[in-house]
């Protein structure tokens, strides 16, 4: 790691890039926003945004969860938690026995509710507080190693499986007929935006944290002609405003999640009238 911080201050010769808070950030958002910038592009596709907020609120009761079974690490109970929500909203979902907004917004509701219950006992929930928007100033080596585990495995099954996923987002008769695995790889997929949620929701936070999986795909669809530019410009538009954001909330003293948000809102306000102005 000291090998990487002289480096990024050689590279960066900027005020702020001499605190080891600053670059385990940069670090961690270099790792983030890319992620965030692919995944959001097939949750758009898929018009997922409803779902990837409800897990974010899920966090509360994986937090709550482990406290109860004594877990002491809170990614933990988290990860474990959303991931078997993600596949149970999945499963649910497929009765088509109810709207699929409607089966989220049940499940999540009470979801959250129950951790906030659990977690107001005793007055304690203001030490919870700080998760609703995050703080990745204080991100650590050991956290950005596990982000990076996350960011190679999530490269690894998207180059496998994109094709797969595209054809199931576009026509799932077609998809099946082609002999894909629809329910595998739907399940795959909500398991890896679980994880990478609850991954990074202690730094971005839970209240804003599906606006950067969200904006920046959605500006890119303004602008993007084809598939290939659509990802391009969702990943460029997530790291550009992440980068942005973190540095203008160092000079500013802004939470840094919020910041990142307004960036990427900013960009998707443009490329949106720009589309009406040009088309």
């Amino acid at each position: 790691m000291n090998i990487i911080y002289e480096l990024m201050e050689k590279l960066l010769p900027f005020s702020w890039v001499s605190y080891d808070f600053m670059k385990n950030a940069l670090l961690a958002i270099l790792i983030i926003t890319p992620l965030f910038g692919i995944l959001g592009t097939m949750i758009v596709n898929n018009k997922m945004a409803f779902f990837s907020d409800s897990l974010g609120h899920s966090a509360l009761t994986g937090i709550a969860i482990g406290i109860m079974f004594g877990i002491s690490d809170i990614n933990i109970s988290m990860v474990l938690y959303a991931v078997i929500f993600a596949l149970l909203l999945n499963t649910i979902k497929r009765k088509r026995t109810l709207s699929t907004d409607t089966i989220i917004s049940v499940f999540a509701s009470f979801s959250m509710a129950i951790g906030l219950m659990v977690l107001s006992i005793g007055g304690n929930f203001s030490q919870y507080s700080n998760l609703l928007v995050g703080d990745i100033l204080s991100i650590s080596p050991k956290e950005i190693l596990y982000l990076l585990v996350t960011f190679i495995i999530t490269i690894i099954f998207w180059l496998l499986a994109f094709n797969k996923l595209h054809a199931i987002s576009i026509n799932e008769s077609l998809a099946r007929s082609k002999n894909i695995n629809i329910r595998l790889l739907d399940n795959l997929f909500v398991v890896i935006i679980a994880v990478i949620v609850m991954l990074s929701i202690k730094w971005i936070g839970i209240l804003i944290i599906n606006a950067l999986l969200i904006l920046p795909a959605a500006a890119s669809k303004n602008i993007a002609s084809n598939v290939r530019e659509y990802h391009l410009f969702s990943v460029i538009i997530s790291v550009f405003s992440g980068i942005v954001g973190l540095i203008l909330s160092y000079y500013i003293n802004t939470a840094t999640g919020p910041t990142i948000v307004i960036i990427v809102s900013i960009f998707f306000f443009m490329t949106y009238m720009g589309k009406r102005i040009f088309k």
